[in-house]
């Protein structure tokens, strides 16, 4: 009997990370409101994105499964703090939000060195992302002009987490790669 041929889960994680941190980002900028940031921080950089980290587990790829059920979380959780801090459930100030945010931080440090053992697209995309995270810690620790600065910054990672995804979906449509992702920075 032949074997089933199994879907890349990544594509799905991959897909709900960059479109949710794109979002984000508009919203940093001032071209949205927070609506959307919400919703797509629940629904696919959260639940979809958890869906896929678990996934992972199963296909045996433990950098997979930690990112996406990670990151999916990191969603979920800024969502309820923006549904809190809106409904007045428990207020988060910009300082509260920088200590979740400095966790984050040191947590998208250990999975850059991580990254740097897959391939450089996926590398750039975690640089991308740690980058971004100091900007904004810096931004939510008395210099508000760098969450701007970080949402510019950051909107290169989302596109570049979908660079990552795309390549994986082509791979598997093509049967060729047709984005090249380059080679591991470490070895």
């Amino acid at each position: 009997m032949a074997e089933q041929k199994l879907g890349n889960p990544a594509v799905v994680g991959l897909a709900g990370f960059g479109m949710t941190t794109l979002v984000l980002q508009f919203h940093n900028v001032g071209w949205c409101g927070i609506g959307p940031v919400i919703v797509l921080g629940l629904m696919f950089g959260g639940l979809a994105q958890m869906i896929a980290g678990f996934q992972e587990q199963k296909m045996g790829n433990n950098f997979g499964f930690s990112a996406f059920v990670a990151y999916g979380a990191f969603w979920i959780g800024l969502a309820l703090i923006l549904i809190f801090n809106h409904y007045g459930i428990y207020k988060s100030s910009t300082t509260d939000i920088g200590w979740y945010l400095v966790g984050w931080t040191i947590y998208t440090f250990i999975m850059w060195i991580g990254s740097m053992r897959v391939n450089g697209a996926l590398a750039f995309t975690f640089l991308t992302l740690l980058i971004g995270f100091i900007l904004l810690d810096i931004g939510h620790f008395g210099y508000p002009a760098m969450n701007k600065i970080a949402g510019y910054e950051l909107m290169v990672c989302a596109l570049s987490a979908w660079y990552v995804m795309a390549h994986n979906i082509y791979l598997d449509v093509f049967g060729r790669d047709v984005l090249p992702v380059g080679k591991p920075w470490i070895k």
